[in-house]
């Protein structure tokens, strides 16, 4: 059965749908895999924290970017090791460290964090391993010297100021984490950035004093959105970045390496199906009245909203709530020319519930398809789903055997 026709049928069930493929998603990460054998990989599970998503990747060896209490425990109970899942997120309450710290590993985000780590470990009568974010002297493009502030992590020369009076006895910091940019498709800025986290982490193991565990890179790794865009060669990046990476494991042939895919093992995998509820003219203007867009899908929205109050000029990326007015596209699942111009809007109460303005379409009635793309990440998990109270749309999981499971 080929994809259009497993549409169709969940389409008999369900009037508004997210279905994932497996396949694209175990495409992703085998060439990631094979592109950077050396190298570990953490799932970013605030991208799509579907349960058959999770496993699908676990599957495969990764482990877990968790980015709260609630994604560590998803995390542990897809069967991932403490050892496998990283928690890393601002604000942590003592709540979140006293819950998480028997099932992840910690990066503090703050001196103040790693204060409450240290006293929740003495409570215990033991020393905790923890990684520490730090928000470095060089910022994503820049060269050293150009960081700026940020909520993330601690600065780097903050860090060095605390090591030299450091009086915590009951943690012990044996990993770094860096994360500065997200949705990057140029090979050559990504490859810039990893020399720079080589830098920098034999900066922070000369002020430790110690070798490093692991070096967790971040993310940056981005998927196209805009037919303009064009996609990273996963394997030339890989390969470029052997000699980088191969040079910093001779000093430091016990640290491991991780970097997080972000959105890249799961974001093409994912598509968004809705249903035409209703159409009509209003004043020579057709509107395609859709279920559950803004509160089924809600980036195709935001993105129509950023088109709407830039005007003339180009809205600035924002990751995740924005990426390019051109991030998604439409299809109808209806054979015939696109000859008719409408406006496809969704079935909420207020005039902000708008897909996208005057595109050409088939002619569509009531019933018909309307197919988004880019859905596989950063899409149910960010969309108010609440709103109006109506039933939300389901999530659909397409394995590699031709199953679909809900």
């Amino acid at each position: 059965m080929d994809l259009k026709e497993v549409i169709k049928k969940q389409a008999e069930q369900y009037d508004s749908f997210y279905l994932y493929d497996e396949n694209v998603i175990k495409e992703n990460v085998r060439s990631l895999k094979k592109a950077f054998p050396e190298v570990e990989f953490l799932y970013s599970i605030k991208c799509n924290p579907e349960r058959h998503v999770l496993d699908s990747i676990f599957a495969e060896g990764f482990g877990a970017d968790a980015a709260s209490l609630g994604e560590v425990i998803k995390a542990k109970d897809a069967g991932l090791p403490k050892e496998k899942i990283y928690y890393s997120a601002p604000g942590k309450t003592v709540k979140d460290i006293r819950e998480a710290i028997g099932y992840s590993v910690i990066i503090a985000d703050s001196l103040y964090e790693m204060e409450n780590i240290d006293r929740i470990s003495a409570e215990r009568n033991t020393v905790t391993d923890i990684g520490v974010r730090i928000n470095p002297a060089f910022s994503y493009f820049g060269e050293d010297g150009t960081a700026g502030p940020s909520k993330f992590g601690i600065d780097e020369d903050q860090f060095y100021g605390f090591l030299e009076n450091n009086k915590l006895k009951n943690i012990r910091i044996t990993g770094l984490h860096v994360h500065l940019r997200s949705q990057e498709l140029d090979p050559a800025a990504i490859l810039r950035y990893y020399e720079k986290m080589t830098m920098l982490a034999s900066r922070i193991k000369a002020a430790l004093g110690a070798e490093l565990e692991y070096v967790n890179m971040g993310s940056g790794i981005g998927i196209t959105f805009s037919p303009e865009d064009k996609a990273i060669d996963i394997a030339a990046l890989g390969s470029q970045a052997k000699a980088c990476l191969d040079e910093f494991r001779k000093a430091n042939p016990h640290t491991r390496v991780i970097i997080e895919t972000g959105r890249y093992a799961s974001g093409k995998s994912g598509i968004y199906v809705t249903k035409v509820l209703d159409r009509k003219v209003s004043h020579g203007k057709t509107f395609l009245i859709l279920k559950n867009t803004l509160n089924g899908f809600v980036r195709p929205a935001l993105t129509n909203m950023a088109r709407l109050h830039a005007g003339d000029r180009d809205a600035a990326m924002w990751e995740p709530m924005f990426t390019s007015v051109d991030a998604f596209q439409y299809s109808a699942l209806k054979d015939g020319p696109a000859d008719e111009k409408v406006t496809l809007v969704g079935n909420l109460c207020t005039s902000t519930d708008m897909v996208v303005d005057s595109i050409m379409m088939p002619h569509l009635e009531p019933g018909d398809l309307i197919i988004m793309n880019n859905a596989g990440a950063y899409a149910a998990v960010m969309t108010p789903m609440q709103f109006a109270s109506l039933e939300p749309p389901k999530q659909l999981f397409l394995t590699v055997d031709g199953r679909v499971l809900a």
